[in-house]
């Protein structure tokens, strides 16, 4: 995952417990319709964990990204683009959506 995405280097230390939720999260995202929803105390790894399961599993990561100037139109035209790979050209999409968004 670095080598792929420098920018967004992860320096992890995978235990036992993060590598059964790693085992968890590709088991469900590569079920047809698979769907997600984790639930923990912040900072306990849950992006990382999904975005590393993500790379894994051949998925593209996409992730709505809210600056101050972000409004419906801006999200309806992410959404769009998220409609375009996911299901026009079936490409296999993760969306990682956080409580921030």
């Amino acid at each position: 995952f670095n080598d792929a995405f420098p920018a967004k280097v992860m320096n992890l230390v995978l235990f036992n417990d993060a590598m059964m939720h790693t085992m968890r999260i590709n088991r469900v995202i590569q079920m047809s319709r698979g769907s997600l929803m984790l639930v923990g105390v912040g900072g306990s790894g849950k992006q990382s964990l999904t975005r590393l399961s993500a790379y894994t599993s051949g998925h593209m990561c996409f992730q709505i990204t809210i600056t101050k100037n972000y409004n419906d139109n801006a999200l309806f035209e992410d959404l769009r683009g998220l409609y375009v790979n996911a299901g026009q050209k079936g490409k296999p999409t993760t969306f990682l959506f956080t409580d921030a968004e």
